[in-house]
């Protein structure tokens, strides 16, 4: 009973500091270098993700996405988690251990009206003790290692925004004679009720 207390009592901590841009998550491991004054070059290991695919407009799509894999890690998976709280989207009980959300969630998609959405999965875990996902249209699949470039910035993260922010990464790579290697991805570190000016939002592509 305290256990349970303690946990809910701070997930509610977490949500309030969320609201000013204070972020408790942890984020995947990245070596950086700068490449301009707005866009840096970072090396990521190989990671896990849970992601599925939503047909329709892109903010809708990202929702309902998000949606499906919030199911995953609150106990929509085979081992019968049980959930410890409903919001905020933070952790899930899976047989005694804690499937934690992780930073930033990734949206990705294609000019057929398809986007894949992921969460990364806390470094602690593996493809063989993470509970399979009851939910087909989520799946667990390995990152590889990968240098991407990101662009990072606060504030609107509408579909415009994120246009214009990729219009801009594109470009600082063009200038420096670098190829992307891949489609742009937009990534969100923040909830939806975090304050606009201490959003942090990015938009990346391999190279």
């Amino acid at each position: 009973m305290f256990d349970t207390i303690t946990k809910v009592a701070g997930q509610v901590v977490e949500s309030a500091l969320s609201i000013v841009g204070v972020r408790t998550v942890e984020e995947p491991h990245y070596i950086p270098r700068e490449l301009t004054e707005t866009v840096q070059i970072r090396e990521y290991g190989p990671r896990i993700a849970a992601e599925t695919t939503v047909t329709g407009e892109k903010q809708s799509a990202l929702s309902t996405g998000f949606r499906r894999l919030a199911g995953y890690i609150f106990g929509g998976n085979h081992r019968d988690a049980e959930i410890a709280m409903t919001a905020p989207v933070d952790q899930a009980s899976t047989a005694g251990e804690d499937i934690a959300m992780t930073a930033p969630v990734a949206q990705t998609g294609g000019a057929d009206g398809n986007w894949t959405v992921r969460f990364y999965m806390p470094s602690k875990w593996s493809m063989e003790t993470l509970p399979a996902p009851d939910d087909e249209q989520v799946r667990l699949v390995k990152v590889p290692a990968e240098t991407v470039a990101v662009l990072r910035f606060t504030g609107d993260r509408g579909p415009k925004a994120i246009a214009d922010r990729t219009t801009e990464l594109l470009k600082a790579l063009s200038d420096n004679g670098i190829e992307p290697a891949g489609e742009p991805t937009a990534w969100f570190y923040d909830p939806p009720w975090t304050l606009p000016f201490v959003r942090r939002n990015e938009v990346a592509v391999a190279i």
